[in-house]
Parts: C-alpha cells; sequence; structure tokens
C-alpha cells in the first residue's frame, strides 16, 4: 500500500482565486493530462464499490466481510476505516468515535485512541481486524502518541487492544505503511516508506516493537529507477520525481519468510522470520536476500499456491511472479489508476482498490477526483 513518505511527499499550493470558466477550463485540461493512454479494459475486474475519498487497503474478513481504508493524505476524509457493505455503501468501523479526528480538533481528540491517518487493514483469518495507523496527515511528521496498531475483534465489533508504536522505533519522519500478522498471532511485521525506510518488528504479546534495517539498502529507493505512469515519468508539480522506500510487503503462508520491495525500486528482497525477531538482540542477525527482478509495484500478496501478484502502476495492470521467478502478466485495465493493496476472500476471490495516486493533488494541484474503485477478479487456476 503506497505512501508519499515524509521526505518525498509534495506541498499542496492553493490555487489563486479565478473565475468560473477558468477553473472549469483548468480543470478539464487536468482531466486530459490523467486520463489513461488508452481505454483497455478486461471483463474479468469486477468493480465492487466506488468512493468519493482515496482509497489505499482493502481486507476480506474469514466470513467474507470487506474493510477499507482512506488515508489522510491531501483532504481531512471524514471516514478512515469503513466496512464495504453489501449493496457498496460504507459504514465507519468500529464506530463514529474512533473515525471522529479531524486536522481541526487535533487538540481536542486524543491521538491514542483515534485514527489519525490509516494507510492499511488487515484481516487475520482469526477473527481480527488489524488497523495500521502511522498517524501522519498529509505524509508529513508524525503527530505525538499517534503511530499504532489497532486490533478490533470482529465478532463483537469492539477494540481489542491498541499497540502504540514510540518514537524510538515511528520516529516524526516514520510511516508505518503495511503489515502482515504471523500466523500463530505472535508477531507483526511492517514496512516503513518514511525516512529512513526500513522494517518494523512487533511483539504482539509482550507489545515491544523495534526496528530493521532502517536505511539499509533494501529498504531505500533505488537510485535510477524512475516511475511511470500513462508513458511519462512521474513528477511532482516542482518537476521532481518522488522516491518511495520500502512498501509492498508479503508473508509466506507458514508465516517463516517476509518479502518486501522499495515502490520506488525493481528488487524484490525476502528474509526469514526467524531473523527479525532475533534482530532485537541482535540487529547483526538480519541480512536480507535478493529475492527476485521485477518493476515499480505497490501491493504484494502470496496465494496457496506461492504465487506472489504484483500490483503494476506503471500498466494499470496486475502480474504474477512465479516459484520459478517468472513473472507474467495477468491483466490490464485503464480502471486501475494505480493499482494499490491486494485482498483475498475465503472463496480465492482477489479484491484490489484503485488509489488514484498519480492524479492526487501531489501531482497534479487543483484536481480532484471522486472515482476511488474497488474491483475483485477471479485468480488463474
Amino acid at each position: 500500500m503506497s505512501s508519499l513518505s515524509a521526505a518525498a511527499a509534495a506541498v499542496v499550493l492553493s490555487a489563486p482565486p479565478a473565475h468560473a470558466q477558468t477553473i472549469e477550463r483548468l480543470t478539464n485540461k487536468a482531466k486530459e493530462l490523467v486520463a489513461p493512454v488508452a481505454g483497455k479494459t478486461d471483463d474479468r475486474l469486477q468493480k465492487v464499490a466506488m468512493f468519493e475519498h482515496q482509497v489505499t487497503g482493502v481486507t476480506v474478513s474469514e466470513d467474507g466481510r470487506i474493510f477499507v481504508n482512506f488515508p489522510r493524505w491531501s483532504e481531512d476524509v471524514p471516514v478512515s476505516v469503513a466496512e464495504v457493505m453489501t449493496d457498496g455503501s460504507i459504514r465507519p468501523y468500529p464506530n463514529d468515535e474512533w473515525n471522529a479526528w479531524r486536522n481541526a480538533k487535533m487538540s481536542e481528540l486524543s491521538p491514542k485512541d483515534h485514527f489519525v491517518t490509516v494507510q492499511s487493514v488487515v484481516a487475520d483469518g482469526r477473527g481480527s481486524l488489524w488497523v495500521v495507523d502511522p498517524a501522519a496527515p498529509n505524509s508529513e511528521k508524525t503527530v505525538k502518541d499517534g503511530p499504532k496498531l489497532v486490533q478490533i475483534d470482529l465478532k463483537t465489533n469492539a477494540v481489542k487492544r491498541v499497540y502504540p508504536v514510540g518514537p524510538d522505533v515511528a520516529g516524526p519522519a516514520s510511516y508505518l505503511n503495511d503489515v502482515r500478522i504471523a500466523p500463530d498471532g505472535a508477531f507483526a511485521y511492517f514496512t516503513d516508506s518514511g525516512s529512513p525506510g526500513g522494517l518494523v518488528v512487533l511483539d504482539l504479546n509482550s507489545g515491544k516493537a523495534w526496528r530493521v534495517l532502517s536505511d539499509d539498502p533494501s529498504t531505500q529507493f533505488e537510485k535510477g529507477v524512475v516511475v511511470h505512469v500513462d508513458g511519462e515519468p512521474l513528477r511532482r508539480p516542482d518537476g521532481r520525481q518522488p522516491q518511495f522506500n520500502a512498501d509492498s510487503i508479503a508473508l509466506s503462508k507458514d508465516g517463516k519468510t517476509l518479502y518486501w520491495k522499495a515502490l520506488t525500486g525493481n528488487t524484490m528482497y525476502r528474509i526469514s522470520t526467524e531473523a527479525l525477531q532475533k534482530a532485537s538482540q541482535d540487529p547483526s542477525a538480519a541480512k536480507p536476500e535478493k529475492y527476485a527482478d521485477t518493476e515499480p509495484t505497490d501491493g504484494l500478496w502470496i496465494d496457496d499456491k506461492n504465487r506472489i501478484f504484483l500490483s503494476t502502476m506503471e500498466n494499470d495492470g496486475v502480474k504474477i511472479l512465479g516459484p520459478d521467478g517468472k513473472v507474467t502478466p495477468l491483466l490490464q485495465d485503464s480502471r486501475l489508476r494505480w493499482p494499490d493493496t491486494f485482498a483475498q476472500g475465503p472463496d480465492g476471490t482477489m479484491y484490489i482498490t484503485a488509489s488514484h495516486i498519480q492524479d492526487s493533488p501531489w501531482f497534479h494541484q487543483g484536481w480532484t477526483d471522486d472515482s476511488f474503485s474497488l474491483f475483485k477478479f477471479a485468480p488463474p487456476e
């Protein structure tokens, strides 16, 4: 699930006053600039829901309930975590109070028990929903006491436990990006796409967290790699190219191997989770291994056949990295504007969000978009 790190986030500038006709002309021009190069669609990709605000994460519980999240990146979103109902509508989850944070109320509400900037949601298949809150509105500095992992009981729809992540692990320029929960429920593994990039391990029994491979080449953006969208290099309004650190993450089904990569990077790495756990006492135990050459990607997902699904924003598509190291295109669809996060339902159906990052104010000032979508597709046999 992608974010712009504190070091890379673009400053959103206010447009000067203008007549309505001028605004309309500029808006139409913006639409023209960000329109897909070709209207290629794939009938296998089915729309599940549309949202008025930028969506990143999606997850599906063991009984088929769907949850999404809306980060507080370039707007003060009204809902951070939501359950998607059968008619496509959403309801704040687990309740209104946890979603009550607003930038204007920062001094009124505690960041310890409110969602500040939710980046990811993950159902563990054992009755819990896990919510990653890097607590960095606009991808700027973290809010004091805000970074946390929240566990919600899906049976009672109540928060079960809050795991605060202290400033020694999630510093002022940190941005906890995505998480994977160990099959035995003992550990949580995060990517941190902030500055510096790194991995974070959280002992879910003790609540202790520690950084691993912080500022290591395996968790940093790769120099010389340029993200392209719509056939052009992705640039901010000032002409600079964004640089995304550790972002994509996946955990093997047996919980023994963690995979990750920088979004602005072509190299996927892996490491044993045993080494990550030992790193709390011996940081030298964490030795990353290059696993595969891919391309800039955002979301990763490992299925029961040990295939790694890749969301490839450069071609609005999905590809599959097989156990043999071969990458095979699966689908391409112009509606997948920046394919972001994967989830898999109990029936095997794959879900994916389109977060439209290239269409955001970070890259197109004055442009607004209300076509953020959730899609589903059947994975190949």
